[in-house]
């Protein structure tokens, strides 16, 4: 059982069994404290921590390298329906067609301005 002596200091414990005097000839003094129960402690934190970032940092990889993947198959999925769109939304005939139309009006818009001007 642990017991605090208060008059020693705040580091200051003594061990007693039962049914024994004191164990360890007086209390515990700080140098003690710090070897068998601050150092220790310390380490596990620096340990948690280093072994939380690690796995963070692998988590944060194996995302990144899902969604490189999930991209690049969204860009090809979008290329591939840009051709599909341009194969099969637009005719090439037709689009012909259009161009023949607009170059005929254009060439009647022409001729009406060119007979309309007159001679300087």
């Amino acid at each position: 059982m642990w017991v605090r002596i208060s008059e020693a200091g705040p580091f200051s414990w003594a061990i007693y069994a039962k049914g024994q005097e004191d164990v360890m000839n007086g209390p515990v003094d700080l140098i003690w404290w710090i070897t068998a129960v601050e150092i220790p402690a310390v380490a596990g934190l620096f340990w948690l921590n280093w072994r939380m970032r690690s796995e963070l940092s692998a988590r944060l990889e194996s995302q990144r390298e899902g969604h490189d993947a999930e991209m690049i198959a969204l860009r090809d999925g979008l290329a591939d329906f840009k051709l599909d769109v341009a194969r099969n939304y637009v005719s090439i005939p037709y689009l012909k067609d259009i161009e023949k139309r607009l170059t005929a009006h254009l060439l009647r818009i022409e001729a009406k301005l060119d007979h309309n001007v007159p001679a300087a």
